[in-house]
């Protein structure tokens, strides 16, 4: 029986990132997905105008009734989180959910090249921690990992000892398994990782496509949890991942509105099964 995953989320009205990335990615995988919005957001954020709308207290009420009709998930994904509290409200239920056996990955969406993303406060970063400390496996781009653990961001990257010390702060924080990716290792854009079920550091080098999407790092998380899901271990399952993203974006490299995002709906069969 396929593996049921719950994502947490936010909604784009316009844009193919976050949810509306993921479920098609999944739901191509073979697993049934669930969603519940951390936030409605009228268009992806690149634009530079947007409104939100913060569902937290709507989320307050899913729960109660998800647990009176024994909703389960074999697993959750989380990722944009809006404030402490929705952090505080969801790191329960995932803490919650994984003492009954299901696997947490947290996506700690803040931002990229050494900035936060536009609407990003620094109380995020706390909220973020919070749902880390929760997770399975969770993969921050090379800037989270440096807001997560308070380590200077440096243009060009890190040595090996840089990237394994960032992986074991990041553990420290309570992460079982760590992914860091977009991060220059010795001069290499990589990305790297440890995985806990073999006690096992390794690096994914790979070469940059100079051109920007929103929404690739949500492509890689599903593809990654999809094939996770469906036995894949992590570091093949990671280079999976790396492999689709290369391609959608190679493929799309031209598109005249790179702010929305990918059309995945055309190109599901570069994912793989």
């Amino acid at each position: 029986m396929s593996k049921q995953i719950l994502l947490i989320n936010d909604m784009a009205g316009y844009g193919k990132v976050a949810t509306a990335a993921m479920l098609p990615i999944l739901s191509y995988m073979g697993l049934p997905v669930y969603n519940l919005p951390t936030a409605l957001v009228s268009n992806t954020l690149d634009y530079g105008k947007f409104n939100i709308l913060d569902t937290t207290d709507y989320i307050t009420g899913v729960f109660p009734v998800w647990k009176e009709l024994g909703f389960r998930f074999d697993a959750i994904a989380t990722g944009f989180i809006v404030s402490e509290r929705q952090a505080r409200i969801v790191a329960d239920y995932c803490l919650e959910q994984a003492s009954q056996g299901t696997t947490v990955f947290v996506d700690p969406i803040m931002g990229d090249e050494g900035h936060l993303y536009n609407g990003v406060t620094p109380a995020t970063i706390n909220s973020m921690r919070e749902m880390v400390a929760v997770a399975h496996l969770t993969y921050p781009n090379y800037t989270e990992a440096c807001y997560l653990t308070d380590t200077p961001y440096c243009a060009d990257g890190v040595d090996a000892a840089g990237a394994r010390t960032l992986i074991d702060q990041l553990r420290r924080i309570g992460a079982r398994s760590v992914l860091i990716t977009s991060i220059r290792v010795d001069g290499q854009t990589s990305v790297v990782g440890y995985h806990a079920d073999e006690d096992a550091y390794f690096a994914l080098p790979y070469e940059e496509i100079p051109v920007h999407f929103p929404g690739t790092g949500d492509i890689f998380s599903a593809v990654l949890i999809g094939h996770l899901l469906n036995g894949v271990q992590l570091q093949p399952a990671t280079r999976r991942a790396m492999d689709a993203v290369a391609q959608l974006i190679e493929k799309n490299k031209d598109n005249a509105d790179k702010n929305r995002g990918i059309p995945l709906e055309n190109y599901l069969s570069v994912i793989g099964g």
